[in-house]
């Protein structure tokens, strides 16, 4: 496949992270039309209205929306923020009734607008919701998948290039599995530069312990929590974030990013969507087998497929 022309990418849901999803994709250039939609035709008319109004100082992307579902025909992309926010100190998971009924509800419709679009979820707790959203439409993995732990990775990268003294984008490091509490860094294959995580020697002169990396691990799980008790959401990194996995697909660059689709014989993974090492094309999200695990890994990522087993049971039932 090749870099789409005359790419669209349509963000329902016009929230917090919708809303911000739009307007990153719209500055960073990331489809030639940006869409959003929502059912409350108010809001999501005053959203469309104040991005429009920035236009001039947005290069050549247009962006429209509306509360019919004719905004989302001809999509490429569709990202799905729709759904109830995380409250504080509420969980992710906890998240999980309330929504799946928004997505089962919803994917019908869409996918009578955008037939032959590749399905992004956003909302949360986004691997449950992907597991539930490819049984129900019977998609090909590879085209609907959640946007996982990409901006986890990315909270990671910034941590770790801070105390490093060098740019995120010379940290190579992964957090995989679950989008949420059970996620984890992929320590055994971390690196700055080509160095390995701890053997780099920071510019105090130290290098950083497994204690210090067991913590930063925790800081970035819990990042999250902490921006909502502070202002209600997390909207500009995951904005942000998602507009770059958008970027992936349309200009099929086949970029390595930690996604969540529904994963097959992954590591003895059956049926379950984890965020792991994936290649992000115009076809859509497919998982880099050959990642390694090592015993530790491998541990905590089966239980992490444990855990959001247990919740995407509970739903179907």
């Amino acid at each position: 496949m090749a870099v789409i022309e005359n790419s669209k990418v349509t963000v329902v849901g016009a929230g917090s992270v919708g809303s911000s999803t739009a307007y990153a994709a719209l500055i960073r250039g990331s489809a030639r039309h940006v869409a959003l939609y929502d059912i409350a035709t108010q809001k999501v008319e005053a959203e469309v209205l104040d991005l429009a109004h920035g236009t001039q100082f947005t290069g050549s992307s247009d962006i429209v929306g509306g509360s019919d579902l004719s905004v989302v025909e001809g999509s490429h992309v569709v990202v799905i923020t729709a759904g109830a926010k995380q409250d504080p100190g509420q969980t992710r998971i906890e998240l999980a009734g309330v929504n799946a009924r928004i997505i089962k509800t919803m994917m019908p419709q869409l996918l009578e607008a955008a037939p032959d679009a590749i399905y992004v979820i956003v909302t949360n707790p986004c691997d449950v919701l992907t597991v539930l959203a490819q049984e129900d439409t019977g998609l090909p993995p590879e085209r609907i998948f959640a946007s996982g732990t990409v901006l986890d990775t990315s909270r990671l990268r910034w941590k770790l290039a801070q105390r490093a003294g060098v740019s995120t984008s010379s940290v190579h490091a992964y957090i995989v599995g679950e989008h949420g509490d059970t996620e984890f860094p992929l320590w055994s294959k971390a690196t700055i530069g080509t160095v390995p995580i701890l053997e780099w020697v920071t510019p105090q002169g130290d290098r950083m312990t497994v204690d210090e990396l067991d913590q930063i691990a925790i800081d970035v799980r819990d990042a999250a929590y902490k921006v909502i008790q502070g202002k209600g959401a997390t909207n500009y990194a995951i904005g942000l974030s998602s507009a770059r996995i958008v970027e992936a697909i349309l200009n099929d660059e086949h970029a390595v990013m930690p996604v969540s689709p529904v994963l097959h014989g992954f590591h003895g993974v059956d049926g379950v969507a984890l965020s792991v090492p994936s290649i992000v094309s115009a076809a859509g999200a497919v998982p880099v087998a050959e990642t390694q695990f090592d015993a530790r890994e491998l541990e905590l990522f089966h239980a992490s497929a444990d855990a959001l087993r247990q919740v995407a049971g509970s739903l179907r039932s």
